[in-house]
Parts: C-alpha cells; structure tokens; sequence
C-alpha cells in the first residue's frame, strides 16, 4: 500500500526538525513549502487536511484553477509562486500569490511595480539566484544580484530574500553557502533553498523556507502537468 502523504509528512517535520537543532536553529523558523504543481484535487485536499498551508505553485494559471475557489475558505493560506513569471503575466500573480520568489531581471521589476500599484495589492519578493549560471535555467547571475535587488527596493518593491535551484550535478552545499552570503549583505532574513533531496544540508546552512513535492507527495503526476503550447 502506498505510504500516505501524512505519514510522509512526519518523516520530513522529523527530518527538519533534526537539521534546524543540529544547526543550533529552532525548527520552528523553518517553513516547510509544499510544492503542489501538478497534483490532483485529491492530493491538495489530503494536504489541506493535514494542516499544511503554505504552497508552491509554478505557473499561475495552473495556480488560478487550482486555488481560486480554495482560496476563500483559508484564510491562512500562503501561496507562493516558484517558477518563472512571464511579465505579461504579472498581474494575475500579483492578484494571486502572496509571495513571488522568481523575481530575476529588472523588466520584471518594473511590470510587477505596475501591477502593485493598479491593484494596491503588493506580493513579497524573493529574487531567484542562477547560483550556477546554468543557461537554460531561469535567475540572476551571483554577481547581479545586488544591483536587481537595489534597483526593485527603489521600485518600491518589498524584496524580504533570496530563492535558488543548485546545480544537479554539483555539490548544494557550496550554493546554499553562497545564497547566505549575499543574503547579508544584503540584510536579507530570507533564505528558500532546499528540495526534497537536500531540504536538511538547507537547513543548516541556513534556508528559512524548502520547497518539498515529491518527498511529500509522491512522483510528479506527468499526465496532469500543463502544456508548454
């Protein structure tokens, strides 16, 4: 029988908990996501039941179906939205999200301060870090960073950290120890970092927030994932 998503739940609190004392931390500042791109009603819903409340959605119109209608009996619902955002898309995740971690060039920056402003409704940010600068994948440049972050709090945006995807082939150690680093000196309190198999060396090297999918509920469901058309 396959083992349900509560169970998998205590085995990652158990997890986190262990990660956060080891690093002197109490576990209770570290906010565990869950990463619900893709899943079934059932799953969100078995999810839901179980207390979580803080959720990771990649794209937002996948994120517009699935919470929309859920959205108005939590009111301690937390949504976040953990892949890249189109520009053009910026409203919809301004009006959704209550935090956007993919902030990562500076049109970006200007069309979510547009959102923000017509809609008086103003998402926290975290800017992606391309702690690799791998090409196909989405993020600032390390060496950017500073000057995006600089240019969004002008903006009047509320940037509060950073986000990054280490590399699959290299060590997340040296990545998550590179986020920290720039996180303050930018007096950032921020740090999401951390998935499913790395979620605990996060942890101790200080991540506030990880994002878990497939460790809490099980493989990625394929055949409901949208398509790129």
């Amino acid at each position: 029988m396959p083992q349900a998503l509560a169970d998998r739940l205590a085995v990652i609190r158990a997890g986190m908990e262990a990660a956060a004392k080891a690093a002197g931390r109490d576990p209770a500042s570290v906010t565990l996501t869950a990463v619900s791109k893709t899943q079934p009603p059932g799953a969100i819903d078995e999810a839901l039941a179980c207390g979580l409340r803080v959720f990771g959605e990649n794209r937002v119109q996948e994120a517009q179906t699935r919470w929309s209608d859920r959205r108005a009996g939590l009111p301690d619902l937390e949504l976040r939205l953990i892949g890249p955002l189109q520009s053009n898309k910026a409203g919809d995740a301004v009006a959704l999200f209550d935090v956007i971690e993919t902030l990562d060039r500076p049109k970006l920056i200007g069309a979510l301060a547009a959102a923000s402003s017509k809609s008086g409704r103003s998402p926290r940010l975290l800017v992606q870090v391309n702690s690799g600068e791998e090409p196909q994948k989405a993020g600032v440049a390390p060496r950017d960073v500073d000057a995006l972050i600089a240019e969004a709090r002008a903006a009047g945006l509320t940037v509060e950290g950073l986000m990054a995807i280490p590399p699959a082939d290299e060590e997340p150690i040296l990545h998550f120890a590179l986020l920290a680093k720039i996180a303050t000196r930018n007096g950032l309190d921020v740090l999401s970092m951390g998935m499913s198999g790395d979620f605990e060396a996060a942890i101790r090297l200080g991540a506030t927030h990880v994002r878990v999918g497939s460790a809490l509920f099980g493989e990625r469901n394929l055949d409901l994932m949208p398509s790129r058309g």
